[in-house]
């Protein structure tokens, strides 16, 4: 019943807050000496003299009625996620499998109830690398025989 009265309720909010922009753009300003945005003179052959009276006090009651109708559609939405609907919106109660049958220790076929586990190989861990073979080496130069960069032989100790 709650979310009837909710699609109501938006349905009442919409029309409010329409009103409320089309009386808000109606209204004069406190500097303009006549309204522009609805014709100027006919509002005021239409509601009379205090045509400003009538739309501010008419301002206030839209006002005052659209956030009542916000805050009763808060509440209403607030009920229905705490209480659930029970309709389409509410997750459906599942009831828990049965508990599966046992199976003999001397019978190690899987039955109809229980589905066979594919074959799975575990691979073995492969033998390492063998230890590369080191390069062939190249003389290391002789300590004895080196020059340093100015030319100077140098001796090793």
């Amino acid at each position: 019943m709650i979310p009837v009265f909710i699609s109501i309720g938006t349905f009442l909010l919409i029309i409010v807050a329409l009103a409320l922009i089309m009386v808000v753009l109606a209204q004069r300003a406190k500097s303009d000496s006549g309204m522009a945005a609805m014709g100027g003179g006919m509002m005021e052959s239409a509601f009379g003299p205090d045509t400003s009276n009538v739309l501010s006090k008419f301002t206030i009651r839209a006002t005052i009625v659209f956030f009542v109708l916000s805050f009763m559609l808060y509440l209403g939405y607030v009920r229905v996620r705490s209480h659930g609907s029970g309709g389409k919106g509410s997750l459906p109660n599942i009831a828990s499998p049965a508990a599966l049958p046992s199976i003999p220790a001397g019978n190690p076929a899987p039955s109809a109830a229980q589905p066979a586990m594919p074959a799975v190989s575990i691979p073995t861990a492969a033998p390492a690398p063998a230890a590369p073979k080191p390069a062939a080496t190249t003389a290391a130069p002789d300590a004895a025989n080196t020059t340093t960069q100015s030319g100077a032989a140098s001796k090793a100790p």
